[in-house]
């Protein structure tokens, strides 16, 4: 087994019969440096068995509860590896994704969750730069340098504003971090909340400056029904309360709405 495989497994949480799920997983056949890679779903059907038996990939059902919260904490228990990353079924990852993983985490005394920046994919074409971007990386500036990455002040302060970290874009260090990752209770900040408890333990926040991955922008993901709902504005109003006083949590959750319609086509 390579050193790669010992380390690290991606775990793609299939749901459905998404269009995007087989060029998901060719960018992770195609890593430079090739990790495990399973494949979990709560919604079994012919079309994602059809794929996992193609590229040879082991396919694990939750039977328990279902949602994407609770498909995402299936996933994660299903890896043996120290480093995990939670594959989303949309998007893709660029062939160093992994490789530059294990080497910051490694490289780290205590590593809590290594994360890249990224690109949005929308219709088709790559989009590196835009208005929700360009805010989310000056938000997460402090973090490019060695000088922060284990400050718990400095990442609350990146946190504060706003979900800077693109989930999918993220990997675990499982080893120093709590089971579950995520609350359930939680439908559309469940990784914000996530980063928010995960910030106040002690170890590294290891940024990756250059784009590693492709998030998908489409009318059926998950995040662009959620918006759809208001459900996320609820959800923000209380993250903000985790920062800030409550009139100011009231204002930057109004200005922070607005960001949304990032995610709309």
């Amino acid at each position: 087994m390579n050193e790669a495989k010992k380390k690290h497994t991606f775990v793609i949480c299939a749901y459905k019969e998404s269009s995007y799920l087989e060029e998901c997983v060719k960018s992770l056949k195609n890593q430079n440096q090739l990790s495990n890679i399973l494949m979990v779903t709560s919604t079994p059907n012919e079309y994602i068995e059809k794929i996992s038996r193609k590229y040879g990939i082991e396919l694990k059902i939750n039977t328990g509860q279902g949602g994407i919260v609770q498909d995402w904490n299936f996933a994660y228990r299903q890896c043996k590896t120290p480093y995990i990353t939670i594959a989303h079924q949309d998007d893709i990852y660029f062939k160093d994704y992994a490789a530059r993983a294990i080497k910051m985490l490694e490289q780290s005394k205590k590593p809590l969750i290594y994360f890249s920046d990224y690109c949005e994919i929308r219709n088709g074409q790559r989009v590196t730069s835009n208005r929700l971007l360009q805010v989310k990386r000056i938000l997460l500036f402090p973090l490019r340098g060695r000088l922060f990455k284990g400050s718990t002040f400095v990442r609350r302060r990146s946190l504060s504003l706003g979900s800077a970290i693109c989930c999918p874009a993220v990997t675990y260090a499982a080893n120093n971090l709590p089971d579950p990752v995520f609350t359930v209770r939680y439908r559309s900040d469940e990784d914000w909340e996530a980063w928010e408890r995960i910030s106040k333990l002690k170890g590294d926040f290891l940024y990756d400056s250059t784009i590693q991955m492709g998030h998908r922008i489409h009318e059926e993901s998950e995040t662009s029904l959620i918006i759809g709902d208001n459900a996320r504005s609820l959800e923000d109003y209380e993250m903000f309360c985790k920062f800030w006083p409550v009139p100011i949590a009231k204002i930057l959750t109004r200005f922070y709405s607005k960001s949304q319609k990032s995610n709309e086509l």
